[in-house]
């Protein structure tokens, strides 16, 4: 009987999450077509093919569903459990290609623009839009690059403060390329420009970074002595 009864516990849980997810599709397609103002709950509801009662049980309203949509995309810039232990430059080296590639990859994806241009395009009428995208999107792969930084930091790789760190690295990763993206006067690069831009980045921020005994001191003149 109790294992019945857990048994279509699961299967009314697996139900939800299935409806759940239907309902932020069919939120994120509204927010594209129709801008986050002017998107209704209704027609997130017709799109879905729910009601507006079970909308808001699985869900919420429109701003929570908006916080969902981009939390789902955060999680993919989560540091992996599996992190290797960051004991030489090498390992930090390939870390931070690692990342920098799914960072690009996930961020240049269409989908991913769109939002970004959504919040530009709404920031007078629906500024919550942009706060949210930073607050939930933009930070979430900031605090994990942070969190890289902090361990090689911790292991004696790197100098500085981390966050400084993480915004430098970002910075050379991205350059112009995000500008353009949400210009429209750039194309998504390939899998293969992705992974060149972020090995590029780690060699030259890891050249800007050098560890305090790799610092070449030839050029180093001496105190005259008299």
């Amino acid at each position: 009987m109790a294992k019945a009864s857990m048994s279509k516990s699961r299967q009314k849980g697996g139900e939800e999450a299935g409806v759940r997810q239907r309902i932020l599709e069919a939120a994120f397609a509204a927010f594209i077509k129709s801008g986050y103002a002017m998107a209704s709950t209704l027609e997130i509801a017709t799109r879905a093919r729910v009601s507006k009662r079970e909308l808001y049980a699985l869900v919420g309203n429109k701003q929570e569903m908006l916080i969902a949509c981009i939390s789902e995309r955060a999680k993919r810039f989560d540091v992996p459990a599996d992190l290797p232990v960051l004991r030489d430059r090498e390992t930090l080296e390939q870390v931070l290609v690692s990342f920098g590639t799914k960072l690009v990859r996930e961020i240049s994806a269409p989908t991913v623009i769109a939002v970004y241009r959504l919040a530009i395009a709404e920031a007078v009428q629906a500024p919550e839009l942009a706060r949210v995208l930073n607050s939930v999107g933009r930070k979430a792969s900031h605090a994990a690059l942070g969190k890289i930084m902090a361990q090689a930091h911790a292991s004696g790789l790197l100098t500085g403060r981390p966050e400084e760190l993480a915004e430098q690295f970002a910075g050379l990763l991205w350059g112009l390329l995000l500008v353009s993206l949400l210009l429209g006067v750039a194309e998504r690069p390939s899998p293969r420009q992705i992974a060149g831009r972020a090995r590029d980045a780690a060699v030259a921020f890891l050249q800007l970074h050098p560890l305090p005994n790799d610092v070449k001191t030839e050029n180093y003149l001496p105190a005259d002595r008299h």
